[in-house]
């Protein structure tokens, strides 16, 4: 193998930003980094996506503290990636892990696995990695939709539809109409596709976009806060999906094999989208998923940590 992942030589840390959205409305955001959000209640405050670590998730809760001594009792994952959920741990308080029910399935199916092939992976992301005690598991699960009430504060909590996994949930303010994403919209960010749904994610965005939220928090990238930030990352995210799958697809029907396929997808679309970050990391594992589903595949296979090397030497090595 000629590199490490790209992103295991990504080791600057990144610059935090804690932004009031709403009222009580906070989101984490860190130039491209796994965003998180808070939502304080009359009584108690809900985390959206738990971080990586119990130490990472500690940071959290301190920005968390600057703002309520309200304690946090409910976390929501919006999918089962572990860079999202394992962090569960460094909540002093005793929360309900919320997640859909399609999200629990995939930690069953692939939740050990993903935990080992992403700290491999990306290991920046991972800090106090030694103290995550096992993996995360919901305490609550739901199928479709469900509503939280912090008090008088009415949180919707639905499982949007496939896309960036399967499991994919958004939480929505109505009253506030503050919308967070989770993956299912990035903003400068290369959307991971390793355990998409190329055909299916656009209608979820289609969905999203119907809410007409004033604020949008991405899973990676700034908050969005006027309707053209809204826009161009609802936008930017189709286009991604559009054109990446369109190559594969072409590709399959060409008989093309996957090296070739990644070539030319990484010829094309570097002009376009090079510039937004986990650019080099996200493709070979995008453009694997993409072949696998224009072939038919529609359940993700499994990425292993073996199977992480397999592929970054065939396409990379």
């Amino acid at each position: 193998m000629s590199r490490g992942f790209a992103s295991q030589g990504d080791l600057a840390e990144k610059r935090e930003t804690f932004t009031e959205l709403a009222p009580g409305v906070y989101a984490l955001t860190a130039e491209g980094d796994p965003n998180s959000g808070v939502v304080v209640g009359d009584d108690s405050a809900l985390v959206i996506d738990a971080r990586a670590t119990p130490r990472m998730a500690g940071d959290l809760v301190a920005r968390v503290r600057e703002v309520t001594d309200k304690p946090i009792r409910h976390v929501l994952l919006t999918h089962y990636h572990a860079v999202r959920v394992l962090g569960v741990a460094g909540y002093p308080d005793r929360v309900n892990v919320i997640a859909s029910d399609a999200t629990r399935g995939m930690i069953v199916e692939r939740g050990q696995q993903d935990m080992e092939s992403e700290i491999q992976r990306f290991p920046r992301l991972f800090r106090g990695k030694e103290e995550i005690p096992g993996l995360t598991w919901p305490t609550l699960t739901f199928h479709g939709e469900m509503t939280l009430w912090l008090g008088s504060r009415e949180v919707r909590i639905l499982h949007a539809g496939r896309g960036h996994t399967r499991g994919d949930t958004i939480a929505w303010l109505p009253q506030e109409r503050v919308l967070f994403s989770g993956d299912l919209v990035e903003y400068g960010a290369t959307p991971y596709c390793g355990d998409a749904h190329f055909q299916d994610w656009p209608a979820t965005l289609d969905r999203l976009e119907a809410l007409d939220a004033a604020a949008l928090v991405p899973g990676r990238g700034e908050a969005l806060t006027t309707p053209e930030q809204i826009r161009e990352g609802l936008a930017g995210t189709r286009s991604f999906l559009r054109d990446l799958f369109g190559i594969a697809r072409e590709g399959v029907v060409a008989g093309h094999d996957l090296k070739a396929v990644y070539d030319r997808a990484m010829a094309e679309m570097r002009p376009k989208y090079g510039h937004w970050v986990i650019f080099e990391h996200c493709m070979p594992f995008d453009v694997s998923r993409a072949y696998d589903e224009a072939k038919g595949i529609d359940n993700p296979r499994i990425w292993t940590a073996e199977r992480d090397m397999e592929m970054w030497r065939a396409l990379e090595g």
